[in-house]
């Protein structure tokens, strides 16, 4: 984009990611004017609405992830400086500091944020497509389908870690790709793919028990530990694996983030703007599943930063679209810190991350089942 022309917007293009209404089973819920800048191609072929609070919270973000970053990379057992770790990072630091930083902290801290965003946005995206707050591939089963998929590698095949990322994105596919059957003819909308969903996710849940029953005892530890979901011992070729699916991805996503603000419209409403309604909610179904799938396989699963994260996000832009690029700051933030408090308050002991977000987690589902409760009722 070489030349850019800005004009003011009293409310947001057709499409755009933080204008559009949620839709829900009965009728979209009403419009709301945001107001904001649009930035356009001189041809007007691309345009983007900026909104002032959506950058704001964008840029503290930002600064909130460099914050825990740095503190997880100067803090610990051996405390560096910064001065320390940017010698580090560029090879010119001790041998100690190298260690620490370069083998021990980074790749532990970049797996934590990709695989965050990952969650996050597979999230944001499931939560709009279903235009529900619950909507997120752990609740609907998709974790538990890439878990399976996982485990039949690690378990039966002893595969390699490349062989157990196939392995679970193939089980989140087909778990995926049982929920739409299951729901064939009946649309994806509303409480009725969660109820599917967690049906299926119980039915998997199963699946992963039996799998570690036939197990030895090394492999039945090692599964077990897997199923909580830790971010320890990650080496580079973990943090490489997920940041590759993230770069391919996440971008992929953003791309067609104003097709999903107009499928949250209705399908009557999208299509009426030449949305391919099916094709659409299919294309970001896959990116979905393939984002949680390879955050499972390179961390096992990590529970309800899927859930939370879009909605925390969506809450501070007051956005009313799927602010996609929020969330996976959001999502980041959310793990690298929890990941951080299970180093610094617990130490000595080694508590997996999972069990950090499964407390903060399940303490947010119950107070949304309980505010999404009192909605109906009024």
């Amino acid at each position: 984009m070489t030349a850019v022309r800005e004009a003011k917007a009293s409310g947001p293009p057709p499409g755009s990611g933080d204008g559009s209404a949620t839709a829900s089973d009965s009728a979209p819920a009403p419009s709301r004017v945001v107001s904001g800048r649009v930035l356009r191609t001189p041809s007007g072929a691309v345009s983007l609405l900026v909104r002032g609070r959506t950058v704001a919270v964008t840029a503290a973000l930002l600064a909130a992830l460099l914050a825990v970053a740095g503190i997880t990379l100067t803090t610990g057992d051996f405390d560096l400086t910064v001065g320390e770790v940017v010698e580090a990072l560029t090879g010119n630091g001790s041998g100690i500091a190298d260690f620490v930083v370069n083998t021990l902290r980074m790749p532990r801290l970049l797996t934590a944020l990709c695989v965050g965003a990952a969650l996050a946005v597979s999230g944001a995206i499931l939560q709009s497509i279903t235009g529900n707050p619950l909507g997120s591939p752990d609740i609907i089963g998709f974790t538990n389908g890439s878990a399976v998929g996982a485990l039949v590698v690690i378990v039966v095949l002893h595969g390699s870690m490349t062989q157990i990322a196939i392995g679970a994105l193939a089980g989140g596919l087909a778990t995926a790709l049982a929920v739409h059957l299951l729901m064939l003819g009946r649309g994806i909308q509303g409480f009725r793919l969660v109820v599917v969903g967690i049906g299926v996710s119980a039915l998997l849940l199963a699946v992963n028990s039996y799998l570690i029953t036939r197990a030895t005892f090394q492999e039945a530890l090692e599964a077990q530990a897997w199923l909580i979901g830790s971010l320890g011992n990650r080496l580079w070729t973990h943090a490489t694996a997920i940041g590759i699916a993230v770069a391919v991805l996440l971008p992929l996503a953003l791309l067609l983030s104003r097709r999903l603000s107009m499928v949250e419209m209705g399908d009557t409403t999208a299509m009426a703007l030449g949305v391919d309604v099916a094709r659409t909610r299919t294309l970001l179904l896959v990116i979905s599943v393939a984002l949680a799938a390879f955050a499972t396989a390179v961390t096992g699963p990590i529970w309800f930063v899927a859930l939370a994260a879009p909605q925390v996000a969506r809450r501070l832009t007051g956005s009313s679209g799927p602010a996609l690029l929020p969330s996976a700051l959001m999502g980041a933030v959310m793990l690298a810190l929890s990941d951080l408090a299970v180093q610094r308050l617990f130490a000595p002991a080694l508590l997996p991350v999972g069990t950090a977000t499964g407390c903060v987690g399940g303490l947010y589902l119950i107070w949304l089942l309980v505010t999404e409760s009192r909605k109906s009722r009024a």
